[in-house]
């Protein structure tokens, strides 16, 4: 890599320019303490921040739409990540507070004077908010299909257990046969009792 004058350069001593504008942004910051309102302070800190991750909320999947990335323009300006976690200026106004809302009351993530820490820390909760949804997608996918390949087995359970439409048709259609042989055994037996009798008083008299 050559500098302007033509001279190879080495990597400590290559000039960035978004290194500069926010050397100069910080300066002009921490000049307007003094001199302006404070919440003009706490927004021009938040934007530096928002202009940080720009790159990072530019990567989020497009069907992905839980990240907000705004500044509100309330009494205390605010970095909005998502519905509950965002990044607000401490007393000092120079501090960086990463802040987030959950059922238990209202949690610090992570509080520095640094941009770049405080940038780095914002950019691993957003890959940990995308890796937590796609496996909330994924288990739902996964609930969804062994529903689906349960439900030929509850079918067939459940036709399991239906009675047969032929067995009472059947029971029916032998219920005559069965009348009509135990009659003809109680025929054989009246006769036989019968001729017992018509000997008894034959023979006896």
């Amino acid at each position: 890599m050559n500098d302007a004058s033509g001279r190879p350069g080495s990597p400590s001593n290559v000039r960035h320019l978004a290194d500069a504008i926010r050397k100069v942004r910080l300066a002009e910051a921490e000049r307007a303490d003094v001199v302006v309102d404070l919440r003009d302070t706490e927004r021009a800190r938040l934007d530096m921040l928002a202009d940080e991750l720009r790159g990072v909320f530019a990567e989020v999947p497009e069907d992905d739409d839980q990240f907000i990335a705004q500044i509100d323009t309330g009494s205390q300006p605010r970095f909005w990540i998502d519905m509950t976690s965002f990044v607000a200026m401490d007393r000092d106004r120079r501090s960086y507070r990463f802040l987030k809302d959950t059922r238990l009351g209202r949690t610090v993530i992570l509080e520095t004077a640094n941009l770049d820490a405080m940038a780095d820390c914002v950019m691993h909760y957003v890959a940990e908010r995308i890796i937590e949804r796609d496996r909330a997608l994924e288990g739902d996918w996964l609930l969804r299909r062994a529903a689906q390949q349960d439900a030929p087995r509850r079918e067939r359970r459940s036709l399991s257990r239906q009675p047969s439409a032929e067995t009472p048709a059947r029971a029916g259609a032998g219920a005559p046969a069965g009348w009509i042989a135990a009659a003809f055994l109680a025929g054989i037996l009246v006769g036989v009792v019968a001729l017992l009798a018509y000997a008894w008083v034959h023979v006896g008299g």
